[in-house]
């Protein structure tokens, strides 16, 4: 099991609200992150959840409100090699770019080393490791565009993971991905989370697989409405009282080792 601290908060929000010109898009956001953690943060269409997760990572300011990572308020926070991102649709790119996964995976190391440092054998050593991790050592060779969506986003995980971060946020990572295929990039974020502790922030509609996944659920509607483990969230709430009745009920338990 992962090692959760739940002393050691490295991300914490709080009273957050942000805005598109006259639309509130989120209003009194507050909540902890511990190391360790792997927290789903679900909530219908429109919510809010991926422009939360584009303030934690600083491409977006709050209209009001702090964040904190590792201790540090975001404006002062240059330590950025210690967060990976996965972004929505990571692997809607041009099929036909000339790059090996190798290449690709190199890229997360310039994160740690930036761009005008020379890459050493030690880089090139920690790209293989990380495809190692991710189960995909065996296509480095091959070209990123020749890949499956779900061979292609276990490479944008090991992208992460070379710069060799305590977080990594991913923003809808399983869109367009078989549903046997979900399954595995699941079982290796959990495996990623419990082997390497590493903390996992992960953005999804998909309420019924994540509470099934993760260690905590945010349920996100514009404001926060509620934190907890997913356990206390399927005995609590039935999903259609919180946002509506056009979010999936879940009907199942999360699965223990």
């Amino acid at each position: 099991m992962s090692k959760q601290h739940e002393s050691v908060n490295i991300i914490e929000v709080k009273d957050v609200a942000f805005s598109f010109g006259a639309e509130k898009v989120l209003h009194d956001i507050s909540f902890d992150i511990h190391r360790g953690d792997y927290l789903g943060i679900i909530g219908p269409n429109g919510s809010g959840k991926t422009t939360l997760l584009k303030i934690m990572l600083g491409l977006l300011r709050p209209e009001s409100g702090t964040i904190k990572l590792f201790g540090k308020d975001l404006k002062n926070f240059r330590e950025w090699s210690k967060i990976g991102y996965v972004p929505q649709k990571a692997t809607n790119f041009d099929a036909h770019f000339p790059a090996t996964v190798h290449e690709v995976v190199l890229m997360g190391r310039y994160g740690s080393r930036g761009l005008l440092h020379r890459i050493t054998g030690h880089d090139h050593n920690l790209v293989r490791k990380s495809l190692e991790q991710v189960g995909m050592q065996e296509y480095q060779h091959r070209l990123i565009g020749d890949l499956s969506g779900g061979q292609q986003q276990r490479v944008f995980i090991a992208r992460a993971l070379a710069g060799q971060p305590e977080v990594i946020f991913l923003d809808e990572p399983t869109t367009g991905i078989d549903e046997k295929t979900q399954g595995e990039f699941y079982a290796l974020l959990k495996k990623l989370n419990e082997d390497l502790n590493l903390t996992l922030v992960l953005v999804s509609h998909d309420i019924a697989m994540v509470t099934k996944e993760v260690m905590h659920i945010a349920c996100i509607d514009r404001t926060l409405v509620c934190h907890m483990s997913p356990e206390e969230y399927l005995k609590e709430s039935h999903s259609e009282k919180i946002f509506g009745h056009d979010v999936k009920v879940m009907t199942h338990h999360r699965h223990k080792k």
